[in-house]
């Protein structure tokens, strides 16, 4: 890995001088290129700097501890190598994350579709812990998110929550998401302490602009009704629900959430607009791992891509293999070194197939 990262770093030189001479600006497109990959080696360059520096604290303090008596001295030495090493890791991760080079799409915005699937009330209120997980992701990682539409369930929790996300690197960091999400851990309506299993979907949308999708209005067949929720939300006196269908391709969006009907219309337009634009993406180059159906599969239990299990607190991604005995920290949006892990991976599995 050093070697690689080395290699990268003497290209950010290169990189740099490239964005210094006059002509740079006169190829828009080679230009925001060189911007995307320099900003991505400064990143690199700050995390690998910052990798040595704390290997270097590790080791002066196990020095330290090989060397000292005193039993308050070695307590304290022993919770700055315990911060230490869980820094070292995270780092690690970051480069290792870096290392893969920029994608176009990396900052493009999203839509993140959240639907309960087996497990029923269950599963709705395992919705509503993953709209919170990927929220606090969001701030952490200095991104906004919008919400766009949902559906609440009786009990709590949401049967569907749809949102944008944008800022940097969120397609890059979020596009593994997609799949079947496993919880396993006991209701708060189970009373003699059994552990149940139920599932979620999500499905990764890019958003696309204005030049890569266009719907003609001819096309659209668009109703409203009244709105409804959960707990007597909506108060029922206009016809303020916009249901939106893509007559050539029979997609069908709704949106109830705002009082405004022009606001949901507007948000239904958009997801609109990003499903469609995934079907026509689909077509045009037979991708699988663009397919919505494969991303989300049908929420039944069997088909997972991660599974949650609270009693053991522990999350295990099936994909890479990867398990963390940190579920709580997780739950609270500390997704970023599963991410990184994640992007590493499928470079790696992208390049051993190219070859």
């Amino acid at each position: 890995m050093e070697r690689k990262v080395l290699q990268l770093l003497e290209r950010l030189k290169s990189t740099e001088e490239l964005l210094g001479q006059p002509e740079a600006l006169s190829d828009q497109k080679r230009y925001k290129e060189l911007t995307l990959e320099y900003s991505q080696l400064s990143s690199l360059k700050e995390s690998w700097n910052n990798y040595q520096i704390t290997k270097n604290a590790i080791k002066e303090n196990q020095e330290l501890l090989r060397n000292e008596s005193d039993p308050e001295m070695i307590a304290v030495i022993e919770e700055e190598l315990a911060n230490l090493e869980k820094k070292e890791k995270t780092l690690l991760s970051r480069v290792q994350s870096l290392i893969v080079p920029p994608d176009p799409r990396d900052d493009r915005n999203i839509i993140l579709e959240i639907r309960a699937g087996t497990g029923g009330d269950e599963a709705a209120l395992f919705v509503g812990n993953c709209v919170r997980m990927y929220k606090n992701f969001c701030d952490h990682m200095k991104w906004k998110y919008e919400h766009i539409s949902c559906t609440e369930s009786d009990i709590g929790g949401y049967k569907e929550y749809v949102m944008g996300i944008s800022g940097k690197n969120v397609f890059r960091y979020m596009q593994f998401e997609s799949g079947t999400h496993r919880v396993q851990r006991v209701p708060e309506t189970e009373t003699q302490g059994r552990v149940h299993t139920s599932a979620i979907t999500v499905a990764i949308l890019l958003e696309p602009d204005d030049q890569e999708v266009s719907i003609e209005d001819k096309d659209l067949r668009i109703e409203t009704y009244r709105a409804s929720g959960a707990g007597g939300q909506h108060v029922n006196t206009t016809d303020s629900a916009v249901r939106v269908t893509h007559i050539p391709t029979n997609t069908v969006v709704c949106c109830q959430d705002e009082r405004s009907q022009l606001k949901n219309k507007e948000r239904a337009l958009r997801l609109l607009k990003a499903k469609v634009s995934e079907e026509q993406q689909r077509k045009q180059a037979q991708e699988i791992s663009s397919l919505r159906s494969s991303q989300i599969g049908s929420g039944d239990r069997s088909e997972r891509i991660r599974t949650y299990n609270f009693p053991q607190n522990r999350l295990t991604d099936h994909r890479i293999n990867l398990t963390v005995y940190s579920l709580d920290k997780v739950m609270e949006g500390d997704l970023e070194d599963i991410s990184n892990s994640l992007v590493g991976h499928y470079y790696q599995k992208k390049l051993s197939e190219n070859t």
